[in-house]
């Protein structure tokens, strides 16, 4: 973003300079810049300059424009100087497609995106072949709309038109596999396909392992990558401190600490509450308590999820004094309690056979602004023992269900059985590691330095 300012600012220091004839390239030069920055208006206002002094509109100003929009979330301009474009020319260009697809993708446009690439494929209607950039932009779609299945036909589909595929190709259908055996075939796949795995690759295969508890495969394929001489970027070590934490390996999650640290990547608070996490799910709080004061010594505020992880800790080890003594200190720094917080403390006093405070601690989510979820709702169902408990849990579920209908938001529930120790699911109010794994997926493939954009 530097760039394009200087570059911006640049070219229009020049235009005001009467020694200095600003041509048609600078003008175009000047529209895409604004275009990337999603400056719709200084790049209708280039535009419009440009048509006056003459300038045949061309592809470039078209698509510079339509970017701008798109940038700018005016994805209804956008798409309409698309069909203007398709109608009354310029004819787009394969940039274009490109483009217009990721807003289509950015603005949830999905069936037009998806009508797009079928025009595409059709081989008698279509002006060009779709590409590699293309393609992963519907698998990165369907990924975004939890259609796996078209996803994986679209892979398919890359090999039977022979678009190349590419390891960002491989780590966008290993990022949304959830079982280990399928992320590990699709890293095998890909190898055999004589491509070399990224930081992104090994990051998603540890992760896989580390969340079926896999600790030796997930160090094996760490080591792995370090004799491979793959250097993780920042977020990339966030995955791997992730990956180690949810099983607890604490050793080898302070190694991806320190090596953090070695590499010049200074960890931020989501690295340092990672951290923190290994120690409680390697059920050792003293170590976690100590890791929560360097956090603090080292300038870090503590979040809903850095005491969430210390709550989940304590309610684990069914020390409710410790875990309400830190719900209180968070409520004194200020800091929120979030759904997930509450259904851990609603979830350890039931389990200490307190059904009373369990229903209680329910009734909090109404009044703090979370209308209970599946998961809260399925917990307090499990902790009530007697058949008067069953009834007033039913009773209680299903008049908060009734009342808050209205309030709830569009969110896929968890379901759970009674028992939710082993899940890693405070991460509530932060940037989960599947998003993480998205930006990674993104950051590190060519579609987003071409374009800006999603892949």
């Amino acid at each position: 973003m530097f760039v394009l300012w200087n570059k911006i600012n640049i070219l229009e220091w020049l235009r005001a300079q009467s020694w200095w004839v600003f041509s048609e390239l600078d003008f175009l030069m000047l529209l895409t810049a604004y275009g990337k920055q999603g400056d719709f208006n200084r790049a209708e206002r280039v535009f419009s300059l440009m048509n006056k002094k003459g300038y045949t509109p061309s592809v470039i100003s078209h698509t510079a424009l339509m970017e701008a929009y798109g940038r700018g979330g005016r994805y209804n301009n956008a798409e309409a100087i698309f069909r203007r474009m398709l109608s009354s020319g310029p004819q787009p260009s394969a940039l274009t497609y490109q483009i217009i697809l990721k807003i289509f993708v950015e603005g949830g446009k999905f069936k037009e995106a998806e009508d797009l690439f079928e025009t595409l494929l059709n081989e008698e209607k279509s002006p060009l072949k779709p590409d590699q950039k293309m393609f992963h932009m519907m698998i990165y779609m369907h990924k975004k709309a939890r259609s796996y299945e078209k996803a994986r036909k679209v892979f398919a589909l890359m090999a039977e038109r022979g678009v190349q595929q590419s390891t960002v190709t491989y780590n966008s259908l290993m990022s949304f596999e959830t079982n280990y055996k399928e992320v590990s075939k699709m890293y095998d796949q890909m190898q055999r396909s004589g491509l070399q795995p990224d930081v992104v690759s090994y990051a998603l295969l540890i992760n896989a392992y580390g969340k079926a508890r896999r600790e030796d495969e997930a160090l094996a394929v760490f080591e792995e990558m370090l004799d491979a001489g793959v250097r993780p970027t920042h977020k990339a070590y966030n995955i791997l401190l992730d990956a180690f934490a949810i099983s607890g390996m604490v050793e080898q999650a302070r190694t991806v600490f320190k090596s953090m640290k070695r590499d010049r990547f200074t960890p931020d608070l989501c690295s340092y509450t990672t951290m923190l996490s290994a120690y409680v799910n390697a059920s050792d709080m003293e170590g976690a308590e100590n890791f929560f004061r360097r956090l603090k010594q080292d300038g870090f505020e503590p979040n809903v999820v850095t005491y969430g992880a210390l709550i989940k800790g304590y309610a684990k080890k069914n020390n409710l004094e410790k875990m309400m003594e830190k719900y209180e200190e968070m409520q004194a720094c200020g800091v929120k309690a979030n759904q997930t917080v509450l259904t851990t403390i609603m979830d350890a006093y039931g389990k200490n056979r307190d059904f009373g405070s369990a229903v209680v601690w329910y009734k909090e989510m109404e009044s703090c602004g979370f209308p209970p979820d599946q998961k809260a709702k399925n917990v307090l169902l499990s902790l009530a023992k007697t058949v008067e408990e069953q009834e007033e849990a039913n009773q209680i579920a299903g008049n908060l269900d009734q009342s808050s209908n209205e309030h709830r938001l569009n969110r896929v529930p968890r379901f759970v059985d009674g028992d939710s120790d082993d899940e890693h699911d405070e991460e509530e109010g932060a940037t989960s590691c599947d998003e993480r794994q998205d930006e990674l997926i993104l950051l590190n493939s060519d579609h987003g330095r071409n374009s800006g954009g999603l892949l």
